[in-house]
């Protein structure tokens, strides 16, 4: 279920802060974060952020087309290896 209007994007405080600063000091570095759940607003694009995803810090560019999107939707927490073969058919 989607968030009501009236109560607008949710984006953790200490996140718009160290974007904020990132952006003041111009320098370009990866802000890490383990807030998933935040919302990326328009002050976001153009900064990386190092999004967690329960083992390590995945660097996300943040371009106008992530926004209103959630920054854990970058970051996947499952790596698919794939299928294992048919056993049954290597033998014959």
């Amino acid at each position: 279920m989607a968030r009501s209007v009236w109560k607008g994007p949710f984006v953790d405080g200490y996140l718009l802060k160290k974007a904020e600063t990132s952006r003041a000091g111009g320098r370009n570095e990866v802000i890490k974060t383990w807030s998933r759940r935040s919302t990326i607003l328009p002050q976001f694009v153009g900064l990386t952020f190092g999004v967690y995803n329960g083992r390590k810090f995945i660097p996300v560019l943040v371009t106008e087309d992530m926004i209103g999107h959630k920054m854990g939707e970058f970051s996947p927490t499952r790596t698919y290896i794939g299928h294992t073969a048919d056993k049954k058919a290597k033998r014959v």
